[in-house]
Parts: structure tokens; C-alpha cells; sequence
């Protein structure tokens, strides 16, 4: 199942989101959340839900081929899995966002949930909106420079 769209939700008293109803069957058996990392700096941060088995293939494939004797894939795992957490919707169909995750984000009570392909992203409302204006400028040249696929 591909994410996509775009919604506007809010982050209730307790850290918690109630997750877009179109995705809840595709959570039903559990849920990963992960801190998602940019390689864009102005790109903002945000929180990523993935399938257990999508969070399973992306971080093989992001740590495949690399020394996991060095630094930089030691400093990459620790991102990976000490950023993630293993959770499950609520019955109300909520997931409950850890302090170290809003905090890593830094997410507000506004919050935009963003289908990005293979999971879902969690961004602050402001800062999201800053980012996807200036985002929107940028995709006439970032569709050009991957080239021409005739």
C-alpha cells in the first residue's frame, strides 16, 4: 500500500494523533515509529509511521553494503533503532507520540500528516507549510535535473 495525501490534525493533550482512517486497517497489526532523517537543511524534521516490515526493508536497504565496523554506520544504527519505537493504534485509533520524538521534530499540537510512499510523515503545521511553499518553486527543476526517460 502506497501513503499518500495530505491532512491536517492535531496532537491531543497526551502526545497522541488519531491516525488518517483510510490507513488504520494497514496499522491494524502494529506500527513503527521512527525519526526520520533529512538530508535537506531546510527541509524540517519530522516522525515517520512505517509498517513493521517497511521500517524492516528501509533500514537493511539504508545499512546494506556498509562496514558495520564503521563510525558512520554505527552512528547510522544508532539513528535508526534508537529513534524508532514499536508501538500499536489505540482503540480509538490513535498512536501516542513519544517526548523524544515531539521534541526531535519539534512538533506543536498542529501537525500535518504527509503520505510520503512507503509510510507517513509527521510534520509541524508551520514549519511544513514553510517548507512544501518553498518546496513547490523547486519541483519544475528537480523533475528536470533526473533527466530525460524517452
Amino acid at each position: 500500500m502506497a501513503f499518500t495525501g495530505t491532512y491536517e490534525h492535531t496532537l491531543d493533550a497526551k502526545h497522541r494523533l488519531t491516525v488518517p482512517a483510510k490507513y488504520r486497517a494497514a496499522l491494524s497489526g502494529g506500527l513503527v515509529l521512527a525519526a526520520a532523517p533529512e538530508t535537506a537543511p531546510e527541509a524540517p524534521r519530522s516522525i515517520a509511521i512505517w509498517t513493521p516490515p517497511a521500517y524492516e526493508a528501509y533500514t537493511a536497504n539504508a545499512l546494506s553494503g556498509l562496514n558495520p565496523m564503521s563510525p558512520r554506520a554505527r552512528d547510522l544504527k544508532r539513528f535508526l533503532f534508537g529513534y524508532s519505537h514499536d508501538t500499536e493504534l489505540d482503540a480509538a485509533h490513535r498512536v501516542m507520540i513519544p517526548t523524544k520524538h515531539i521534541e526531535f521534530a519539534g512538533l506543536g499540537k498542529e501537525v500535518i500528516v504527509l503520505g510520503s510512499g512507503e509510510c507517513l510523515e509527521i510534520f509541524d503545521r508551520g514549519r511544513y507549510d514553510s517548507y512544501a511553499a518553498e518546496q513547490l518553486t523547486r519541483i519544475p527543476d528537480l523533475a528536470e535535473s533526473l533527466g530525460d526517460t524517452t
